[in-house]
């Protein structure tokens, strides 16, 4: 029997722990202010992992950001996922493979739950009809309502029709939004594949997890269990990894990064894949002009935002943010939108504005690299006559403006969905509903219909043609424009071994190679 209507919503944190959380600590995520007793007395075979926020829930199905997406790769598995070298892999399906262009059949291979039920074609049906259910809050929600019928010939077997032809199916079935859930799962007990469990957890705190005995990869996880314990400071993260206290961190900041290398302990392991850029308001001059927001994207040095943000730990971006990673980078691509002040007057006299114009360039003063990038952009506007204000509020505010289009240009910071193009559609693609993380009122209906084309396309030398048309038509008509790539890292000590981060925009993955981590 499904669960009530109300599952997506009520499977959260409080449902997943045995303990009971602490008075007094379920307020804020709270930092450990002080060593925590005995940290330094490893326990054999367990690894402790410092992360910079308390994962708000680990609903299989949400999007509650990347400490919640790094635990549940801990916990789920799908049908697909990367493996350290970014390549898409079989999980619970063991192959897939197309039946023309709109059906794709998906082989499972022999996969028990952490209750140790077999993993049949069942569970496969009954997750995607709950992601995709009417009162679904599920991040893929409208994805999988692309899959117009669910077929389940034998318990080993889904065959999927989609009301489009879907090239980039088995990508979504990658996502660490989509893993497949036992179908005895309720609302107080969910029911994983992964490689670990959830068996207790302090909000604000910590979590502890522990191995599945029943995990279907022979001789993993190589751990016995996972403590995760919270640093939301950046400078306490690095303190208890210098120390001893943790095993691992993540979000090593900057300029921290030269002393972790330097100590002969220590090891940094870093991907550039995060991306910082600039959106418009498309609704209203003059951000409605190609001309202009094109002659922004010419203005700016972009190497004084990798050094001023990231203290030279990035590196410029002057195109989409499609990762080298990806087999379709384009190397020919690498001027793009180049540092040319002179180009961009030329554009603003075009545009009629060779007077100058002035504007009010929203980002947030809650994160440094939002600032400082804003910082940066507003000097060099200002050489080629365009006169910023900045506004700086917290970030909820920042991201409530940026959803009703209260701005004129605005700072934004994130990651593509994966390494591959249409992974950018979310924020490129103006015809998508309103959203913070793209330009407002910006639609460009030759990129809706590109980013179409190569969804439906299953030649991958065909799909590098259309987004590398793409790439183009970006370059001309700057529904964002690309500002910097930024360093992305983990920190741990020397004896940890099998823990990835893994290439371009798939660094928010890493937790995916927890199963092959060890340490001592």
């Amino acid at each position: 029997m499904p669960p009530p209507p109300a599952f997506a919503e009520t499977m959260d944190m409080a449902d997943l722990t045995r303990r009971s959380v602490l008075t007094g600590a379920a307020a804020a995520a709270m930092v450990p202010l002080l060593r925590i007793p005995g940290a330094k007395a490893r326990t054999p075979g367990i690894l402790t992992f410092g992360i910079s926020s308390f994962p708000p829930s680990v609903q299989p199905w949400a999007n509650a950001g990347t400490a919640s997406a790094t635990v549940k790769l801990a916990l789920y598995r799908g049908l697909t996922s990367y493996g350290p070298d970014g390549k898409l892999r079989g999980e619970l399906a063991e192959s897939w493979a197309p039946e023309g262009k709109n059906v794709w059949v998906f082989k499972l291979r022999d996969a028990t739950f952490s209750n140790g039920d077999k993993v049949t074609s069942a569970d496969v049906k009954w997750t995607i009809e709950q992601v995709a259910g009417e009162k679904s809050t599920a991040f893929l929600r409208n994805e999988m309502q692309g899959v117009e019928k669910i077929e389940t010939p034998d318990d080993k077997t889904v065959r999927l029709t989609m009301k489009q032809p879907s090239a980039t199916l088995p990508l979504l079935m990658a996502s660490y939004h989509m893993p497949i859930m036992s179908k005895a799962s309720t609302a107080s007990q969910q029911i994983g594949a992964g490689p670990f469990i959830l068996k207790d957890a302090e909000r604000g705190v910590s979590m502890d997890l522990e191995a599945n005995p029943k995990y279907y990869r022979p001789g993993l996880p190589k751990l016995k269990g996972i403590r995760v314990m919270v640093y939301a400071d950046e400078n306490l993260r690095v303190a208890a990894l210098q120390s001893g206290d943790v095993d691992l961190i993540e979000y090593v900041p900057w300029q921290a990064m030269t002393s972790i290398e330097q100590n002969a302990q220590l090891k940094l392991d870093a991907v550039d894949g995060p991306f910082m850029s600039l959106i418009f308001n498309g609704s209203r001059p003059p951000f409605n002009d190609p001309k202009v927001r094109k002659a922004v994207a010419h203005a700016i040095r972009r190497e004084e935002i990798v050094k001023s943000a990231f203290f030279g730990r990035g590196a410029p971006l002057a195109h989409l943010p499609i990762p080298k990673a990806s087999p379709f980078f384009n190397a020919d691509l690498a001027e793009g939108w180049a540092y040319n002040p002179d180009l961009s007057k030329k554009l603003l006299a075009e545009a009629g504005h060779g007077g100058g114009l002035s504007c009010k360039l929203l980002s947030t003063a809650q994160y440094g690299m939002h600032k400082d990038t804003a910082e940066v952009v507003q000097q060099h506007l200002a050489a080629v006559g365009i006169n910023v204000e900045l506004n700086l509020p917290d970030w909820a505010t920042r991201v409530a403006l940026g959803n009703r289009g209260q701005y004129d240009l605005a700072v934004m910071g994130t990651s593509a969905d994966s390494n591959d193009p249409d992974g950018l559609s979310a924020y490129v693609d103006g015809s998508l509903s309103p959203s913070y993380v793209r330009s407002f009122n910006l639609s460009i209906p030759k990129l809706t219909e590109l980013f179409q084309a190569g969804r439906e396309e299953f030649d991958e030398a065909k799909r590098k043609a259309i987004y590398h048309e793409l790439e183009q038509v970006a370059i001309d008509q700057v529904p964002m424009v690309g500002l910097a790539l930024r360093s992305q890292g983990y920190a741990m000590r020397k004896d940890v071994t099998g823990f990835t981060n893994m290439p371009g925009a798939l660094t928010f993955y890493s937790g995916e190679t927890f199963e092959t981590t060890s340490v001592g």
